[in-house]
Order: C-alpha cells, then sequence, then structure tokens
C-alpha cells in the first residue's frame, strides 16, 4: 500500500494524517498504524501501549475538550466526525486551535498537553486511538468547556441540540494561568564536568547530582517525577578505572555504569521520554587500525573492571525505545582534568614524563553537549554515535607538550614514555592504546566536530585569563 501523506496544522506538533483506503463494494481496508510507515512521513515514534474505542450511538455525541497527559494517534472505523483540538501548553501556542471534518480515510497525531474533542455527525461512530501511557481509573486531567468564548468552536450541531455528559457541561473557561507546563530535560549527574557543560547547552534543563536522585536507591526513584521529562542525559558515571581494579570500587563501578543505566532504559520504557546516555572508548580493547580508527558497530571488547561496567550500560540503555548511547574519549570541562594538571605541572616547574603511545582525541565537554543539541533537534535516527573533537590522532605525550608551549614552557620540558614504563611499580587497570573514533556516522547527520587543538588552544586561553588577579 501506498504511504500516507502527513500535513501540519497552526497547533505544534499536532499532525493530520491522510491514510491510503482500499474500497471495493465489500466496504474498505486500510493500514490504520504502520509503525514504519509513520515514521517514513515524519511522525514522531512516540510508542504507543494501549488501543481504545469510544463508541458512539448517536448523532450529536460531542466529547470534551480533554487534555490527557499523553500523546495520541486518533483515527475512526467508520462514521465521520468534527473534531476540534486546542493547545493547553504553556508557551506562545497556548489557546491555539486547530478544526477538522474527519471521515475514515484520516487520522490525526495529538501531542501531550493539547485538548482534544470531537462531535459525531453520523450514528454508529467508532473513534478509535492509540496512546502512549495506559489509561487508569481516577486519574484527573485538565479539560476545557466546549463553548469557550475564547478559542470560539463553530460546532456543525449547536451545543445545545448536542449530546453531552454533565461533566463535559461544567468544564472551565480557558486560563492561561492553569496553562499545562511542557516537559522538560533533566540532566543526571549535574555536577560533573560533562553535567555542567550539558546545563550550559540546555539551560531550561534541571540538573540533578546524586544528593538529590540517587538512582541506586529505589525508593527515590520511585518518588522521581518522570512523567514531567520527555529528555532525560545521562551524564552520571564512575570515572576511578583504577580503583575500579579493587573489591570496593568494582561494586561502585557496576552501580553507576550498568545498574543505573537499566534502571533509567526501564523508567524510558514506561514514561516514554528519549534517554541520552554517555559512554568511553574503553568498551574497545584499543587494537582497531588508527584508519578508519573504532566504529559503532565493532563488537565490544572491554579489558578492565571500569571498561566491563560501561559496555554493560551501554547493553541496558539499547533497551530503551527511543536512545543514543553517545561514546566519547578524554573529556576535558570545567574540573580536574588531563590538561589542567599539564597546566599546573607547567605553571610549577615540573618537567613531567607522559605516555606517547596510547593515541586518541581530546573531547571538549562543551562539545559533547552541542553534538547532542544536535541529535535531539536534528531528529536523528537512534542508537549509537561516536563523538569527539576532530583533528589527527595524537599520544597524551604530544597534548601535554601542546599545553606546555601554551604555558610558556619549552615541549622538550615533556618526556615521552611508554605505558610499560609509566606503570611499572603502579597497580594500574589496563588501557586501550588506541582510542581513536570513527566520525564519519555524526558527520552524516549534519554535525561537524571542531579540531581538538584548535579547542584546546581556547580552552588553555580561557584558564590564564580567569587566573588574571
Amino acid at each position: 500500500m501506498a504511504l500516507p501523506s502527513l500535513e501540519t496544522t497552526p497547533i505544534p506538533g499536532l499532525f493530520v494524517v491522510r491514510l491510503d483506503v482500499r474500497e471495493d463494494p465489500r466496504g474498505f481496508f486500510k493500514e490504520n498504524w504502520q509503525h514504519q510507515k509513520m515514521l517514513d512521513i515524519g511522525l514522531p515514534d512516540f510508542g504507543p501501549v494501549q488501543n481504545n474505542v469510544s463508541f458512539n450511538a448517536d448523532r450529536g455525541v460531542t466529547r470534551g475538550i480533554h487534555t490527557e497527559p499523553w500523546d495520541k494517534f486518533i483515527s475512526l472505523a467508520t462514521g465521520r466526525i468534527f473534531g476540534a483540538w486546542v493547545d493547553m501548553r504553556e508557551g506562545d501556542s497556548f489557546g491555539a486551535t486547530f478544526t477538522l471534518e474527519m471521515d475514515t480515510s484520516m487520522a490525526v497525531f495529538v501531542p501531550r498537553g493539547v485538548g482534544n474533542s470531537y462531535q459525531t455527525l453520523e450514528d454508529g461512530t467508532a473513534y478509535t486511538y492509540l496512546v502512549n501511557q495506559h489509561w487508569r481509573p481516577g486519574i484527573t486531567y485538565p479539560a476545557l468547556a466546549l463553548d469557550d468564548p475564547t478559542v470560539s468552536i463553530s460546532w456543525p450541531i449547536p451545543l445545545a441540540e448536542a449530546i453531552i455528559s454533565e461533566k463535559d457541561r461544567q468544564n472551565p473557561q480557558l486560563d492561561r494561568g492553569t496553562a499545562i507546563a511542557r516537559q522538560r530535560t533533566l540532566v543526571v549527574g549535574g555536577n560533573g564536568q560533562l553535567g555542567q557543560a550539558l546545563q550550559q547547552e540546555f539551560p531550561d534543563a534541571e540538573g540533578v547530582g546524586r544528593d538529590r536522585l540517587d538512582l541506586t536507591d529505589t525508593g527515590a526513584v520511585a518518588a522521581w517525577p518522570w512523567a514531567d521529562y520527555d529528555v532525560v542525559l545521562n551524564a552520571a558515571a564512575y570515572t576511578a578505572v583504577d580503583t575500579a581494579e579493587t573489591a570496593e570500587g568494582r561494586v561502585a563501578a557496576w552501580a553507576a555504569n550498568a545498574t543505573a543505566p537499566a534502571t533509567l532504559a526501564a523508567l524510558a520504557r514506561e514514561h516514554g521520554f528519549t534517554l541520552v546516555h554517555y559512554s568511553s572508548e574503553y568498551v574497545f580493547d584499543g587494537t582497531a587500525p588508527l584508519d578508519p580508527g573504532h566504529t559503532e558497530d565493532e563488537p565490544l571488547s572491554p579489558l578492565g573492571v571500569y571498561a566491563q561496567s560501561k559496555a554493560a550500560g551501554e547493553l541496558a540503555v539499547a533497551a530503551a525505545p527511543r536512545h543514543y548511547v553517545v561514546r566519547t574519549s578524554w573529556v576535558i570541562g570545567d574540573g580536574g582534568n588531563f590538561v589542567r594538571t599539564m597546566q599546573r605541572l607547567a605553571g610549577n616547574g615540573v618537567s613531567p614524563s607522559v605516555v606517547s603511545d596510547q593515541v586518541g582525541r581530546l573531547t571538549f565537554a562543551a562539545e559533547l553537549a552541542r553534538a547532542t543539541r544536535h541529535l535531539l533537534e536534528s531528529d536523528a535516527a537512534y542508537g549509537t554515535y561516536h563523538v569527539s573533537n576532530t583533528g589527527p590522532a595524537t599520544s597524551w605525550s604530544d597534548i601535554a607538550t601542546r599545553v606546555f608551549e601554551l604555558s610558556g614552557r619549552d615541549a622538550g620540558d615533556v618526556t615521552p614514555i611508554s605505558s610499560e614504563e609509566y606503570a611499572a611499580g603502579k597497580t594500574l587497570a589496563p588501557r586501550p592504546l588506541n582510542s581513536t573514533m570513527n566520525l564519519a556516522k555524526i558527520r552524516a547527520t549534519g554535525f561537524e566536530p571542531e579540531d581538538a587543538f584548535v579547542a584546546l588552544e581556547r580552552y588553555c586561553a580561557g584558564a590564564s585569563a580567569s587566573s588574571r588577579p
């Protein structure tokens, strides 16, 4: 059958779908909902979990205007209706209306927060709708009077002649003070380097640390208002790579990097939010060639406990219907990190020995946050993406040398050494020698990362400026 077609309306996110209906003397057949075809025409992947049918015996039955806390996809099995929708969400479109006379060849996608109502134009009309939250008795939600003078809906059958429930006759008038709050973005791990950068990139987001939301605490998770969010950015992680090899560290690493993401994935399935989870190039053993580098579909091959826990977290997040796993490497943001350490050593007159056989690219937290916004706003396909700054693969000693130069020190003050030499006498977790990730997939979505050394120069210059009296 042919693809349906999609039409926009004056209400943001409210779409009309024209369906392909095949008729003959016996009746008709239509694909009322075909998941892939709906995605192909641009309908949101809203994840319906329940199908409801409202049968209306008589012409003139009028229901609404109801603003249920879920998205819905409505259509008709038989009959005709006059549909009316009112945007009840806070913002510039509050109070916007759209009306349409519908038959069985049409469907309408109604986003959460938009009031829905209809009036039957024929006897025996069956109104059917898919929703992405389970109906439950006793739930209350905002409603609007059918005769509200502000929206002024022109009902084909005068309301005085219509069949209306007593409850719907008592619905209130439009009031901007009761506008429905739009769902927000939640940043988990908001106190870390990446979490801070995400909050700068998403200024309307709510950032929380473990002190406010501990994902390993079942009581705290159950009490959190997950339905208030349409996007959750999980920047929380256990990153003490070497300590993860200890008995205590192993438990903490698996709790934060594997169990917590699994909890978020289950919540994403239940509440319908998009989950963005940040992972690491440590999920690979570092044996991939520099060209093309690690690709998204490379089999996981983690070496140490930290790496294994991050790989497990990735697998758990993949169970969320709408998810992005963003793998990154060598993150630099506000706070303690390798670049800050090299700047401090340079300023203190220290001449360090730095590993030269581990290669990769820096990823500045601001660049990672920018890529996150791009993935969400460009409607990129869900799945796994590699994100780092771009440029040639460099070693830790190459980066240290450049930081020393930017700090006014001689490049020769940094001594390159091997990983084996650096590890002598220490208890260290194994590290991948090649952390370079292929960026072709993220680039194919229209995102172009900034050169790592260009970003490094700006970062170091900013640090120098902030340290001046």
